[in-house]
């Protein structure tokens, strides 16, 4: 914004000599804070009302918004279902909000619900439940993030639960964007093609019987945010059968703390910053959040290009993102560390998770190189808290066993939703062991977790898996294998 347009938004907005002169400080001060917000980029921090929805064919509660089988998302109207969703109403009658539900159509696939919100954290409130019949509710937000796993309800029986979502968008600074994927952006439509980076919340509904009454959204200003950064390895997966540690770990927590997941495919320590990714964190954190870093797994490589990127882009190449285990990739970890400290976040270096031979299920312990070790050196370096994902899940490996450790793998690296999911409680373990503080915040249906004694074993896993996708892929790459 330029001085002149400065000055006549000023000059445009005086207030009239009718207003009294305390309501005059609040006008100026209310349209300072409103420019200056434009002057970096950002709209005014403004408190919103909070969103309320009543889902099914019967009557609509006071102060709720109507949601039918219907009501599709656009634009104009600001919320609805995705595309895609077959749905299906019920009214048993009675109680307004209670009374009526919207469940899954023929084929009980999944079904997605979302909000147009600005970036920012959400308190996400559901009542599930059927006056007359039983219900079974798994709910994921955004790109697959597990919020609440299978929420079961009697006949006539009802549960409110209430949780918080981590909302983005990839703007900056004006003149500053970061760069992303082609799994994260079409270029040529000049849109996001995935809901992490979207102008929505969405959620996800699914298993046996979800039957949804209601859903309300609200903002929230105090939430404790734990930003993960990292790779493949811990980024929300958009598509079956990949799923990872960081996709699940939101189940693990109850508000205030919100699960904020910046890592993405092909991740390296430096590519992280080169591709203005830390920057974005950066900008969001404030004093009194988490900063989770699991970096390596791509760090290591040297020859060849990152399959996230078209092959003529030479920053793909993984010689420009290589980071030697005990000289540059020890020390940037070390560095990020320091920074978050800086700025009054709290550091925490969790060494990569471990590979495995998926052909015989042994763990690929070389795979890794120095790269845990480094990890932990950072960690001391940087006086950081250390979460040893490794080890940890290299004891599930073990225990598991030839036969069952592939069945938490879709390859030799990549967990399966499983997989992430054992890892996952990996991390809330060294939480409590390192973390005091956040661990007050650990869900209170979470219960200990001994890697030595992983629970569930793969037949006891229930969370039903979501319909695959086909994920974009850069020009010169095949399509990726079915797994």
């Amino acid at each position: 914004m330029t001085a002149l347009a400065f000055m006549a938004i000023m000059t445009k907005h005086t207030p009239s000599a009718e207003i009294r002169p305390r309501e005059k400080v609040t006008y100026w001060v209310t349209l300072f804070l409103s420019v200056a917000a434009a002057l970096h980029g950002r709209p005014p921090e403004q408190p919103q009302p909070p969103l309320r929805f009543d889902f099914g064919a019967g009557a609509v509660a006071p102060g709720f918004a109507p949601v039918r089988a219907d009501t599709f998302y656009s634009a104009a109207r600001g919320y609805g279902f995705e595309p895609g969703a077959v749905l299906r109403e019920v009214d048993r009658g009675g109680d307004e909000l209670r009374g009526d539900f919207v469940t899954a159509g023929d084929g009980g696939a999944p079904f997605k619900f979302s909000v147009a919100v600005p970036e920012g954290n959400y308190r996400v409130t559901v009542t599930l439940g059927d006056a007359a019949g039983e219900s079974l509710t798994t709910v994921k937000a955004e790109t697959g993030r597990l919020m609440l796993e299978r929420v079961a309800t009697a006949s006539g029986r009802f549960e409110t639960r209430a949780f918080l979502v981590n909302t983005r968008n990839a703007r900056l600074s004006p003149g500053n964007q970061l760069k992303l994927d082609v799994r994260e952006w079409d270029a040529a439509k000049n849109q996001t093609v995935t809901a992490t980076w979207d102008d929505k919340l969405t959620l996800q509904f699914s298993d046996a019987r979800p039957c949804v009454c209601a859903v309300e959204i609200e903002p929230v200003a105090d939430a404790v945010t734990v930003f993960l950064i990292g790779d493949s390895t811990v980024t929300d997966q958009g598509s079956e059968p990949f799923g990872t540690w960081g996709q699940q770990l939101p189940r693990w927590f109850a508000p205030p703390v919100v699960i904020a997941n910046h890592a993405e495919s092909g991740q390296t320590l430096k590519a992280f910053r080169f591709q203005r990714r830390w920057d974005k964190v950066m900008s969001l954190m404030r004093p009194g959040d988490y900063v989770f870093m699991q970096f390596g797994h791509n760090d290591l490589n040297q020859r060849g290009h990152d399959a996230m990127w078209p092959v003529e882009d030479k920053a793909g190449d993984w010689v420009n993102t290589h980071a030697d285990a005990y000289t540059d990739y020890k020390w940037l970890l070390a560095a990020y560390a320091a920074e978050v400290r800086r700025r009054g976040g709290t550091p925490v270096i969790v060494s990569p998770m471990t590979k495995i031979d998926r052909r015989n299920g042994f763990l690929n312990t070389p795979g890794l190189g120095n790269y845990p070790a480094a990890a932990r050196e950072a960690a001391r370096l940087a006086d950081a808290a250390f979460i040893d994902l490794n080890a940890m899940s290299a004891e599930i490996v073990r225990t598991l066993g030839e036969k069952a450790a592939p069945l938490a793998y879709v390859d030799g690296l990549h967990t399966n939703t499983y997989g992430g999911y054992l890892f996952s409680r990996c991390i809330v373990e060294g939480v409590r062991r390192a973390l005091p503080e956040l661990a007050r915040h650990i869900a209170a249906d979470a219960g200990a977790f001994d890697p030595a004694h992983p629970s569930p074993l793969p037949d006891g896993f229930k969370i039903p898996p979501d319909p695959r996708v086909e994920l974009p892929r850069p020009p010169g790459f095949p399509p990726r294998p079915a797994s």
